[in-house]
């Protein structure tokens, strides 16, 4: 065993981990980052970018449908193989060189295996010839290793081998008839990738179709996802599946109807990726999500900081937020924080203070592709309401925003905001509509910035675009 020190060690290399090294890096600690798979992680090669490649020429393709004048100039269907090539391009054709090499770049230190904690500030390294190399941390150990795909225990699930997002991300083929389990944005993006790739799709969403979002939103998804071809099934729940010899997949639903597919895709939640980096050296439970406190720092299962604080959890991980872009937020803040407290400076953990992750609670945007895109920040009217806000809710039709009949012809899209009565601030804001996701930073600003609705009056949409749609809100909140 060979032994190394640094200031800072990481557990994972996703875009959480690197932003977390680079950051103490940037601050003047040293900083190690351990890999057992390919730097990048879970968005770089099997879901942000691959994903988002797959729904992209599509959603060109019908955009250009949508408008006269170009509609005309369309004189075929999606070329699938091409699609399939740009989202290999997009994963980097599976290959981590060009991440390795800005890791070099950076000035951090890369080691390939699986880390376990052993002792405090001590993580193992054992590569893939066995071989282990120990690295210990002056000041801090970060556990970002993400989450998994979560497969429920379905009778004859495992034995047929079934696609996770991964699968369904990394696709070669598509499949003739694909079958989909759950109703949340994965399934959502992919039942809308895949249909519009050419697959039969069957969607058997039991608790309905993306039920965290405003439900307006579900309903137009579902709508649309129907005229595209798809089967949604909702309140359909599966209660068996089986792949027969030929490759066929039965799942059996608890009404007793069978469906049949070429290939069924899993998505019904995830799992944090903890259950062999030594929790238990630690006094922590493996498989576990990791409990953190405003700094992000570990809580032990009796709710006091983990020993003396050296221990940190950012990303999907510490169950937060599930999102890339709240992870790489987390990991400026723990970043920060580290060299903070190892430069024996204060560390500002106030509300909205930059060694927190303030917005994780208050101010989580979230854009969900399918079509139409739905755009969200903050919190929904049902999660305001159940946190004791006295709001108020508007809507409008954004279908009705003559930036909007510009953009394509039979334009349908609904916006909502919720404000807090009391103090007159925004605190919730959902687009949807075809391209709505670039409208999304304007809403993120105003609930993070709580800027008033006074104020906002003042911050004049051009026109003629889509954003047009603020002065709308405000007209109809002030009637």
């Amino acid at each position: 065993m060979s032994d190394h020190m640094y200031d800072v060690v990481v557990i994972g290399a996703g875009p959480v981990g690197e932003n977390v090294a680079d950051r103490v890096v940037q601050g003047g600690l040293s900083a190690a980052i351990v890999e057992r798979e390919l730097v990048g992680g879970e968005c770089s090669y099997w879901a942000c970018m691959p994903t988002k490649a797959l729904l992209r020429s599509t959603a060109a393709l019908r955009a250009a449908r949508q408008v006269s004048g170009s509609r005309e100039a369309v004189t075929g269907g999606v070329d699938v193989a091409a699609v399939l090539r740009r989202r290999d391009s997009f994963a980097s054709h599976w290959k981590d060189d060009g991440q390795v090499s800005w890791l070099d770049s950076a000035g951090i230190k890369l080691y390939r295996g699986q880390g376990r904690i052993s002792s405090a500030r001590v993580v193992e390294v054992t590569d893939e010839s066995g071989m282990v190399t120990s690295l210990t941390a002056r000041h801090a150990v970060v556990v970002a290793t993400g989450s998994a795909a979560l497969l429920p225990d379905l009778p004859g699930l495992r034995e047929a081998s079934p696609w996770s997002s991964r699968e369904a991300a990394a696709a070669t083929t598509v499949p003739g008839r694909l079958a989909i389990i759950g109703g949340g944005v994965v399934a959502s993006e992919m039942a809308t990738a895949f249909a519009a790739l050419g697959s039969a799709v069957t969607l058997m969403a039991r608790d309905g179709v993306l039920p965290l979002a405003e439900p307006h939103a579900g309903v137009q998804v579902t709508e649309s996802l129907r005229e595209a071809g798809v089967s949604v099934r909702l309140g359909a729940e599966a209660g068996a599946v089986k792949r027969d010899g030929d490759g066929t997949v039965h799942i059996t639903l608890t009404t007793g109807e069978v469906v049949e597919a070429d290939e069924v895709l899993v998505a019904v939640g995830r799992t944090p990726n903890t259950q062999d980096i030594g929790l238990d050296a630690v006094g922590l439970t493996p498989g576990d999500w990791l409990t953190v406190d405003d700094t992000l720092r570990v809580i032990g299962d009796d709710g006091e900081l983990l020993a003396d604080g050296w221990l940190y959890a950012a990303g999907d991980v510490n169950r937060r937020v599930l999102l890339t872009h709240q992870g790489k937020y987390q990991a400026r803040a723990v970043g920060d924080a580290i060299v903070a407290r190892a430069q024996g400076e204060a560390v500002d953990d106030s509300q909205w203070g930059r060694h927190v992750a303030t917005a994780d609670e208050r101010a989580v945007p979230q854009v969900i592709f399918t079509e139409p895109e739905i755009a969200s920040v903050g919190l929904t009217a049902a999660a305001a309401e159940a946190a004791g806000i006295r709001i108020r809710v508007v809507d409008y039709d954004l279908g009705a925003i003559a930036g909007s009949a510009l953009h394509a012809e039979g334009y349908r899209g609904h916006a909502r905001m919720v404000v807090d009565e009391d103090r007159k601030v925004i605190v919730g804001f959902t687009l949807v509509g075809p391209d709505v996701a670039e409208l999304l930073h304007a809403a993120t600003i105003a609930v993070v910035g709580e800027v008033s609705i006074d104020r906002l009056w003042h911050a004049v949409p051009a026109y003629p675009t889509v954003s047009e749609v603020w002065l709308r809100l405000l007209e109809a909140y002030g009637r």
